[in-house]
């Protein structure tokens, strides 16, 4: 599970290059990922002048809805949306990240 938070981290982080990139903002500095776990959840956090949750990811084999390594998007700082996973870190798809967070159902 650490070497796939550590390419999660890895993928928001070329998101951001992408992005700035594109919209030529250089000066701009990158947020730093943090990573708070819970019992149930490990939060990510972009921490920098506002700090915001990125997502959450699923800690437990004995969620009853989601599993181990499924993102969730957030639905407060400390709470996750429990509607739908966008996407399972342990898979190797990530393809759904983006530097403001998972993206959105579709």
């Amino acid at each position: 599970m650490n070497d796939s938070i550590q390419t999660l981290i890895t993928k928001i982080n070329e998101d951001w290059d992408r992005w700035t990139k594109r919209a030529d903002i250089t000066n701009v500095p990158k947020s730093e990922i943090l990573i708070q776990e819970g019992s149930k959840y490990i939060k990510i956090v972009r921490s920098g002048t506002q700090d915001m949750v990125w997502g959450f990811i699923v800690k437990t084999d004995t969620d009853k809805k989601f599993r181990k390594g499924d993102i969730l998007k957030a639905a407060t700082w400390a709470a996750p949306a429990r509607n739908k996973a966008r996407g399972n870190i342990l898979e190797g798809d990530f393809s759904w990240v983006r530097w403001t967070g998972p993206e959105y159902l579709k």
